[in-house]
Formats: C-alpha cells, structure tokens, sequence
C-alpha cells in the first residue's frame, strides 16, 4: 500500500530508478506521482512556461499502471515514469502547432490533428511513460537558442531565469530541469538537444542519425533532423534512448541501425571506468576557428585535469592541419549556423502533411504555403528566409513532390566523415569532448544567440552528441561538455559521460525556482 502522498514525493531527485523502487516498495503510486507531477506544473509552469498542452488522460493512463502492477502484469521499463513532449512531435489528442500560431486554432490558425502518434511517441507509451503533456519551441522550431517568438510566449531558463533557455526544444528542458518531469523527448537540426540540454545542467543525447525514427515531427530537414531525449542524468538519458532507437518501417534511413545497438541496451553498459586508458581529443582551431572565451578556457583546463584523473589520454587540438575547420560555412545572412541540408524542407513538410492523415485540413505543401501566406517563414522577413541562399532550395520549393539531390550537401557530409574518420584513426582516438559552448549563456531577451562548439559539423556529419553537465560560470551559467563520436557510437559517448559524471559531475539541484 502506498504511503507517500502527492506532496511528500522529492520530484528533484527523481530518477527512473528511484521512480521504479518508489513504486516496487510501495513508497508512492504512478497515479500520486502523476499528482504530483501536475501539482508542481500548476505551481511553475505560469513562471517557466514549459508546458503548452497538459494531457488530461495522464492520471487514467497512471492508474492503469497501477492496476496492472497490481495484477502482476508485466509492465514497460518507463512504466509510470512522468515525460514530457516537444510539440512538433505528433501525439494524438492535441494539435502539432510548432510554436507558430499560424497552426494553432486559438491563435486564429488551422489546427493539425495527427490521427496517429509519431514512432517516438508511440514507443514511449508501450514503454509504459505518463504523458504529462506538450512542451514548448520557438516558431517552426527556427533557432537554437530561445523560444520567445513562440504563439504561447517565452520559456524561462529554470536555472537561470534571464538568460536564453537554449533552443528549440527549450520547453522539454526547462520542464525536466524544473522536476515537472523525469524525462523529455527533444529534436535536432541544428543545436535543439544540445544547446538546451547544456544550457538548463541536464543531460542531452543527439543520436546518429537514422537511429530514432524521426516520422510525425514537423520537419526542418530530413537529412539532419534527429529525436534524442533530455534528463537529468545519464543513465536516464540512455534508458530513455533503448526506447527509442531502432527500426521503423515509417522511417526507411533507420535500417541503418539494424545491428547498432548494443546487446542489452545502452544503459546497461555504463561502467564508472569506461575513460580508463582511452584517448580524447581536445577543441581547438582545427576543429573550428573560433576560440573559447576566457572563463569557459579555465573551466575546460579543469575538466582537462578530471579527464586525466579518470584515467584518460588527452590529445591537443587532433584535427589541427586536416582542414576540417575550413569546411565550415555559415549561411548567408546568418552569423553562426551553417544551414545546408535544410534545403528539402519543402519535400519534407509534404511528407509530414501526407502522415497526418484523411482528415487534416492541410494535405500538400501547396496547401501550407497558401494557408500561410500571409506570415510566410520562407518570405523576406520569415524565420526561415536564409534558406534562398542555399543553392538548391528554389528547385525543391518549385516541386515539393520531389526530394532534391543536395550534390552540395552530400559532398560536404562526405569530407565531413572523411576527415573526421582520418583523424579518429590517424591519433587512435576513442572520442573528443568540447565544452559545448564557447561562452556562457547570453541574455533571454538579448540579440546573441547561443556560441556552441559541434552544432553544424556534428549535425551535416550526422555523427553522435552526448551533452553532459560539468560545472558553472562564476555567474552561475552552467557550463556543459559534449562528448562526440564516431557514427553508431552512442554506446561508448554514454559510457564516458556516465564516467565523467560519476567521478567529476557537478550538477546541483535548483533553489528557489
């Protein structure tokens, strides 16, 4: 018999663990952590602003967890473990708005109503997680840094309140940092797990891509786009990645990762000496030729010291001389993101559209184009309007029906891995870890974006990302590492974040949120 009522559950220190044995010894029940859940929603969410869409059938689904534990059932791995959604994502029951009012009714737009989850969400449910509901993104998901043009208002970084909460699955980050839920699933393109991962001390994983599904999620790009979860730790975060990853037949690029992942599951291989006699490369000017600033300099010099005393060889700068840094190109008018890849986005938004089924009231991309018109994110003053610099986008807007070849795109992917791969080999490397930012968080309201060290490289590459929390900016910012890896490799990254985070970690719960 449960003791614990709603209030008495310590939703901070939840794990998926700790949500398992609360439930085996009977301290607590899926529905009252649900409660819970919802009771620290009504008490934040006005502040932070994370959740867009509460699910009103999340306290049934918990009870009916309850009911089949009870019976002796056997249950999903995340069974009554309180999630949350990145609203592009399709979940039945709520409009996919992608933070745009031009696809919310009650904005004056046109309701999506998917007929069918997207793969994640469905995987997610047969693993037994509580929706608790629907987080928020800045318009069509366009930035990497806030969500404060989206139709339902800013989200507010839970750590640090005036500073950019990282984008664009900013409202999955401030509601797992903020203990509203245990576990979020994000989306990348271009920095959308990893920035807000690293921007609110949490845990991020931007997968290879083709090894989760990424059907039923409003597209940016079918070449780059990657869904990847958000947590606290990284157990959590590669418990929530078994669920996901894998074959599905609505997403043929994830035959790929037949065959790539571990046997027994990423979590099952964390091991807290897994850095041990493996060698890591460093950032610096071969990678990208932008330096660190002084601070996050310092603080990397620290991290250097943990990684040393964890057992790891450390290799200056490896890509110095390879030309990688050359590659780079960001997209004109923008200052910092290199756009290519995002030019089939009219093919793919079409595909999106054709999923969602007999009933939705936008079918093709000419329709959304119509419907939109007025506000179009592809205009001269559209989110979206750095896309007409890319060279083969006006052919893939003329005929959405056909995907475009993208030589451009696949020629640079290809000397992307070829040189990585080079170096990988040529200095025997096991991984490379940046900060993952190059400077601290700027201002929520502010013109500076978010100065990332892997978003452009890692995503046309398609090559892994595992965020993890390392410690703070004398101002409290939190400063975060990215271990990236070779394709395929989320199963080593997450071994030596798990490590780090084991002997070195630093993440400290909020106070006064």
């Amino acid at each position: 018999m449960a003791t614990g009522s709603a209030m008495d559950i310590d939703l901070d220190g939840l794990t998926v663990e700790t949500v398992q044995e609360g439930f085996r010894t009977g301290r607590f029940t899926a529905e009252q952590l649900a409660r819970a859940s919802f009771e620290r929603i009504a008490r934040h969410n006005a502040k932070v602003n994370a959740l867009i869409f509460l699910n009103p059938a999340a306290i049934d689904d918990a009870r009916a967890i309850d009911a089949r534990r009870a019976a002796g059932e056997r249950l999903g791995p995340l069974a009554g473990v309180p999630v949350v959604i990145k609203d592009p994502m399709d979940m039945v029951g709520f409009p996919t708005t992608a933070g745009w009012a031009k696809l919310y009714s009650k904005t004056g737009g046109i309701d999506l109503m998917p007929e069918r989850d997207a793969p994640v969400v469905a995987r997610m449910r047969r693993a037994g997680a509580i929706m608790l509901g629907k987080t928020n993104v800045p318009v069509l998901s366009h930035t990497g840094t806030h969500a404060n043009d989206s139709w339902a208002g800013p989200t507010l970084n839970a750590v640090m309140p005036d500073r950019v909460p990282g984008g664009s699955s900013a409202g999955t980050a401030s509601a797992v940092a903020s203990g509203m839920a245990v576990l979020g699933l994000a989306e990348e393109t271009g920095g959308s797990i990893q920035n807000p991962a690293s921007a609110q001390d949490l845990v991020g994983i931007k997968p290879t891509i083709g090894l989760v599904p990424n059907a039923g999620v409003v597209p940016l790009s079918g070449n780059r786009d990657v869904v990847g979860p958000i947590a606290r730790n990284v157990r959590d975060a590669a418990l929530c990645l078994d669920i996901l990853a894998g074959y599905s037949g609505e997403d043929p690029k994830t035959l790929a990762s037949v065959g790539r992942q571990p046997e027994g599951g990423y979590a099952a291989g964390l091991d807290r000496n897994a850095l041990a006699g493996k060698r890591i490369g460093l950032y610096g000017p071969g990678w990208r030729a932008q330096p660190l600033s002084d601070e996050a300099a310092t603080l990397y010099e620290r991290v250097k010291g943990e990684l040393r005393a964890l057992g790891a060889t450390l290799i200056d700068d490896p890509f110095e001389g390879s030309g990688f840094a050359g590659l780079r190109k960001p997209t004109h008018p923008l200052h910092n993101f290199d756009a290519r890849g995002l030019e089939s986005i009219p093919h793919d938004l079409e595909k999106y559209l054709a999923r969602l089924g007999k009933h939705a009231p936008l079918k093709t991309f000419a329709a959304f184009a119509d419907a939109t018109k007025d506000d179009d994110p592809f205009g001269p003053d559209g989110v979206l309007r750095y896309l007409h610099s890319l060279a083969d986008f006006r052919a893939a807007l003329a005929d959405p029906s056909m995907p475009p070849d993208l030589p451009e795109f696949v020629e640079l992917k290809a000397r992307y891995l070829g040189i990585f791969e080079s170096v990988m080999i040529g200095h025997r490397l096991d991984a490379l870890v940046f900060p993952q930012m190059r400077c601290e968080l700027p201002a929520l309201h502010g013109k500076e974006t978010i100065q990332e060290t892997t978003v452009g490289e890692i995503n046309i590459a398609g090559l892994p990302g595992i965020a993890v929390p390392a410690g703070y900016y004398a101002s409290g910012s939190p400063f975060g590492l990215i271990f990236v890896g070779r394709l395929w490799d989320e199963a080593a990254l997450l071994g030596y974040a798990y490590a780090y985070e084991q002997g070195a970690g630093r993440r400290k719960a909020i106070e006064n949120l």
